[in-house]
């Protein structure tokens, strides 16, 4: 059944199709469900290389055990804001943290970003952030080092004096011009190693092609930013065509 819960005998599929290199829009493709559930499922149980059936079906079903008196109680005494559905929220958050984990984030931090997107306020300070994610300190503050150089958080002091860590539409543009500008020291390295090695090198020549290859990726990452930055700025139902006024000598 696509909305229920994974049987023993897909998971040994999954483990299949792993085994076979198949992506896991493929492998949904074949047991008919969304890929969002087969990525969380191979992330959750150890990743694409170490999953296995047996293991990810009993810890399942550990999960599930321990989880059950708590969420009937969770989805009663804390109710969600705007009428949200507790445990439908509760799944996305977990779908979301899955995904970002597969883009290669932490674990950790990606619980945290997660947090952080699906607040309304769009901010929380550390104590907040552990005790929604019930964990320490420490915890939150290492994830938010990593998170804050990657352009992905900003922090400011509020009026209590404590920090608070924001994620808004402007993070995203800057979190893409980082990533060009790491591309950027990247290309002088490379550019670095053909003038060590010796021009016309097979090695100089590979590391010089690396070199042109991600100067052009950046260029078209910077500009692409530049021009999509106002999508950040429009709202949800308007598009660039919506909002343009036609010319006034065209009338």
């Amino acid at each position: 059944m696509p909305g229920g819960r994974l049987t023993q005998q897909e998971r040994q599929q999954i483990a299949l199709g792993l085994a076979d290199s198949l992506p896991y829009a493929e492998i949904a493709r074949r047991l008919g469900r969304p890929t969002s559930t087969i990525t969380r499922e191979v992330m959750r149980n150890g990743g694409p290389t170490a999953y296995r059936a047996d293991l990810a079906h009993r810890a399942t079903e550990r999960r599930a055990h321990r989880r059950r008196p708590v969420s009937s109680r969770g989805s009663e005494s804390v109710p969600q804001p705007h009428g949200r559905d507790a445990e439908a929220v509760a799944e996305y958050e977990e779908t979301l943290t899955t995904v970002l984990m597969a883009s290669g984030l932490p674990k950790m931090t990606a619980r945290v970003l997660t947090c952080l997107f699906t607040t309304d306020a769009g901010s929380l300070t550390a104590s907040q952030l552990a005790q929604r994610l019930q964990v320490s300190p420490a915890s939150i503050s290492k994830a938010i080092a990593f998170l804050e150089s990657q352009s992905l958080v900003r922090r400011e002091r509020d009026e209590r004096r404590r920090d608070r860590y924001i994620v808004d539409d402007e993070l995203f543009y800057q979190a893409t011009i980082a990533s060009a500008r790491s591309n950027d020291q990247l290309v002088e390295t490379a550019r670095q190693g053909v003038a060590i090695l010796g021009p016309r090198t097979p090695a100089a020549t590979r590391l010089e092609n690396i070199a042109r290859f991600l100067d052009f990726i950046s260029e078209s990452i910077t500009r692409a930013a530049e021009q999509a930055r106002e999508v950040l700025h429009t709202k949800p139902g308007t598009t660039s065509n919506d909002t343009a006024q036609p010319s006034p000598h065209h009338g």
